[in-house]
């Protein structure tokens, strides 16, 4: 039976909408770096959060919360399968970004305490309370709607969900683009996404989404880490790079953003991984290191990246876990 909201649609727009299994995999739309911020009334502007990428699948009494990489994050935000279970509508798949708030403010560094939690009860108990903003939908009632621009998706997502508690509604200005991003420089934001309204949604990254930063960061490979010194306990820094078709480029060492338990936490998950080898396709000019797979990805805010290909003054933010190293690349605009 033919959906009230697929009968409404407009002749070329219903064309567009196929019938469709509930997706399987995470496979997410990405936006583009870009230090060219514009205003353009055929875009729309929403808040860059500093959270977890989620896929949230809700096929009849199944609820999926699943990450970037496809891990399943149920026990860690169970809230949030409350929240979506308890939704009218039967079938839908939507794209969203889970954080924990900090003031006013998205803290990716309050959510990792969240984000190591695997255990639902444990979660629940943790006192972080998260949220999930909802931006996009891919799937309504069995019909696979990524090929419709981005305002119907929009207006199909309003409709599609009843918004309140931990599940928002992520709002977005229709104009003024520029502007918007001197504002949320000013607030303390991440930064900005643009998305071109008359777009589909794309499997993969894409020049439809660009993201204006209002600081600089991103991910990083943890392929190695210095002995402490002093009272210093776990490590020094860690040796941090980034993929360049299938070499791993050095970027530098990360010595700050940690404390003591952070500090002995990575040092047991990196002994796990210690190998004599080294990861990384430069020479690393360096005393007391020691190597490991790099299997891990972390979160890495710095002013600027040098000459050399170097990050200047980095900080350590979080382990991501919703990254495949292999695509981690530098970001450019």
């Amino acid at each position: 039976m033919e959906p009230a909201w697929l009968k409404k649609l407009d002749g070329d727009l219903k064309k567009r909408v196929q019938s469709a299994d509930m997706p399987v995999g995470s496979d997410l739309m990405k936006a583009t770096l870009t230090h060219e911020p514009f205003s353009d009334s055929d875009w729309l502007y929403e808040r860059k959060l500093d959270g977890e990428r989620i896929l949230a699948i809700k096929d009849g009494d199944r609820v999926r919360l699943l990450t970037r990489n496809d891990k399943n994050a149920g026990g860690t935000y169970p809230e949030l399968i409350d929240a979506l279970n308890q939704q009218a509508t039967e079938q839908f798949a939507v794209d969203g970004e889970v954080v924990a708030f900090e003031g006013s403010l998205t803290s990716f560094s309050r959510l990792q305490q969240r984000m190591q939690v695997g255990d639902p009860e444990q979660a629940r108990e943790s006192g972080i309370a998260v949220f999930v903003y909802v931006f996009d939908i891919l799937n309504l009632d069995g019909f696979a709607v990524t090929a419709i621009p981005l305002r119907q998706r929009k207006q199909l997502l309003r409709k599609a969900l009843q918004f309140g508690g931990p599940l928002r509604f992520l709002p977005h200005r229709n104009r003024d683009g520029k502007a918007l991003l001197r504002e949320a420089c000013d607030k303390g934001w991440e930064g900005l996404i643009a998305k071109d309204t008359n777009a589909g949604y794309q499997h993969s990254r894409s020049r439809k989404w660009l993201k204006f930063k209002c600081t600089r960061g991103q991910e990083m490979v943890i392929g190695g880490f210095t002995d402490p010194k002093g009272s210093r306990k776990g490590f020094g820094a860690l040796l941090v790079g980034y993929y360049e078709g299938e070499r791993l480029r050095y970027s530098g060492k990360v010595g700050t953003g940690f404390d003591d338990r952070l500090l002995r936490d990575l040092r047991e998950r990196m002994d796990e991984l210690r190998q004599e080898q080294s990861p990384f396709a430069d020479e690393i000019p360096e005393k007391g290191i020691h190597f490991i797979e790099p299997r891990l990805v972390g979160e890495i805010g710095f002013t600027e990246w040098t000459r050399d290909g170097r990050l200047r003054h980095p900080r350590f933010l979080g382990l991501r876990r919703d990254k495949k190293p292999k695509d981690v690349v530098r970001e450019a605009p």
